[in-house]
């Protein structure tokens, strides 16, 4: 096995787990076993739990800014580019349910441990914020570009939120559809 794939392999264990037990709640013996490498090739590779979570955030960034410029190429119509960021809710239904939003929980966790790495993970969110204000504002809403993303992002953090909380897949379709219904009201207006 080379070196870079496994380091990347220990990226992608610890990026699952993160999501499904918590940072706090994942130990190195967790992600080695899940790579299935000794500890002591795992510590070559990363000596602190918290250099794996800065390799995890810098995937999880890279992995949502190559997701945004898919959808930026996909379509001329930031409607429709919205509209991809709303149904991730609906795509990532199962693991939201089981796990909640893997950026907002990350993000929360980090806040209630006031680690140092919870500025590095906020930029994730910074990065949705920063899109969908482009995306509004292309649809002609300049004035408002940034309270409508904001209006967008924290509508479908509190969907994934209480998706986790009661596990209602239809709860999840309704307010999806609810969300769509406003992005396209605010695009008839402009």
């Amino acid at each position: 096995m080379k070196s870079g794939s496994t380091k990347q392999q220990i990226v992608d264990a610890a990026d699952a787990l993160f999501y499904a037990q918590g940072f706090g709640e994942t130990s190195f013996a967790d992600i080695a076993q899940a790579v299935r490498i000794s500890r002591g090739n795992f510590y070559y590779h990363f000596r602190t739990k918290d250099e794996i979570l800065d390799a995890v955030i810098d995937k999880r960034l890279s992995d949502r800014d190559e997701m945004l410029r898919n959808w930026d190429e996909m379509s001329p119509d930031p409607a429709r580019r919205i509209a991809c960021f709303v149904r991730i809710l609906i795509v990532n239904q199962a693991k939201i349910i089981a796990y909640g939003c893997p950026v907002g929980t990350l993000t929360t966790e980090l806040a209630k441990l006031d680690h140092d790495a919870q500025d590095k993970a906020i930029r994730i969110m910074a990065l949705f914020r920063d899109w969908l204000t482009r995306q509004f504002s292309e649809l002609g809403c300049s004035a408002d570009a940034e309270a409508h993303a904001l209006h967008v992002l924290s509508w479908s953090q509190g969907v994934a939120t209480l998706a986790q909380t009661f596990k209602d897949e239809a709860f999840v379709a309704r307010e999806v559809d609810q969300i769509l219904a406003w992005v396209d009201k605010v695009s008839q207006k402009n």
